[in-house]
């Protein structure tokens, strides 16, 4: 019998991201969704008939059969609404950061374990095909001893972003930093382990902004190896998506990960093409006049909720530990501090 899953809010991660992914997952039901904004409630109506369209968090929370809870709320309620969750007793998946500070994330952890609640993070770029490349290359060898890692994850876009992300201060959430280096950061850690130095430049493009649009980190890992991070909501021509150098060779891709295009547009993760990098997309491996096409691997959001619902089931651990999101809220929250 398929879990039942209740996800709070309706924007972009729970209509884009966490909506689609449950819905194609056998072991997960969607059963309710959390939205006190009557468009999006329509919307959520028309995406997901069966689910019951909630107008207030407090009844989510009353209730009795649901097995998973979803925080795809703006960023400055994570916190508050996993304390809820955790305490409710209900298995809890929080959307990227876990939270604003390091100390409330480290709090939530030690809250769920104490209560024996499990609680993941919704780390789904570890899933991108064109990461799960450089990854591959990285295991095989095929880049010698790595040197640097340059990972951008940029944007052309004048499009009007939501309220609470044009109006958060960074230091309470918003920004880059916080909405792209949480999973820039995750990425680096994940191929080259802990973090023994940072340095970052966070920047205000935008006239009248309140949080960074233009962001750099670099990280210095205590294996040696450097990583140059940069995002930027608002840029003239993006760059290379990975350049990664190494010893014996080089990896160069641009372009993004297809899977939230594909999720925006419509087409199910249950599609033949979901997840497939298109013709030209893929990356090069190798030295200047002598490189060679890298097929991308197949991008995987779906292995998340599949992780979660074998979790559940007694099968396995959550896909990510929550105490992995601990250092890149650290990371990000001193340099919000320094701005």
């Amino acid at each position: 019998m398929a879990r039942r899953v209740g996800v709070i809010g309706f924007g972009l991660a729970g209509r884009v991201f966490h909506g689609p992914l449950i819905a194609a997952e056998a072991g997960l039901e969607l059963a309710a969704i959390v939205t006190g904004d009557a468009e999006r409630a329509a919307d959520a109506r028309r995406r997901h008939p069966k689910a019951e369209i909630v107008s207030d968090v407090s009844e989510l929370f009353s209730r009795d059969d649901l097995d998973l809870v979803v925080v795809a709320a703006p960023t400055p309620r994570h916190l508050e609404l996993a304390e809820r969750s955790i305490e409710a007793g209900f298995a809890t998946v929080v959307d990227k950061p876990l939270a604003v500070r390091a100390a409330d994330a480290e709090r939530l952890v030690a809250s769920a374990e104490e209560r024996g609640v499990p609680l993941t993070v919704f780390q789904n770029r570890r899933w991108d095909g064109d990461f799960l490349t450089v990854k591959k290359l990285i295991d095989d060898g095929a880049l010698g001893d790595v040197w640097r890692f340059e990972s951008r994850f940029e944007w052309i876009s004048s499009r009007p972003r939501p309220e609470w992300k044009s109006g958060t201060p960074g230091a309470e959430g918003g920004g880059v930093a916080y909405d792209l280096g949480a999973h820039l950061i995750d990425q680096a850690i994940r191929l080259f382990g802990p973090v023994a130095d940072v340095y970052g430049e966070l920047d205000v493009r935008r006239e009248g902004g309140v949080n960074d649009d233009d962001a750099f980190i670099a990280l210095t890992h205590a294996s040696g190896v450097r990583s140059h991070l940069a995002m930027a909501s608002l840029v003239a021509q993006r760059g290379f998506r990975f350049r990664v150098l190494g010893s014996a060779s080089a990896y160069t891709k641009w372009g993004l990960d297809p899977q939230e295009a594909q999720l925006a547009g419509g087409l199910s993760p249950l599609d033949a093409a979901y997840g497939v990098t298109d013709e030209g997309g893929d990356g090069l491996l190798g030295r200047d006049g002598e490189t060679s096409v890298v097929p991308t691997e197949r991008g995987g959001y779906r292995e998340f909720y599949r992780r979660v619902a074998a979790a559940l089931e007694g099968d396995g651990l959550m896909p990510v530990d929550p105490r992995d999101a601990i250092e890149p809220i650290r990371i990000i929250e001193a340099l919000q501090a320094r701005a």
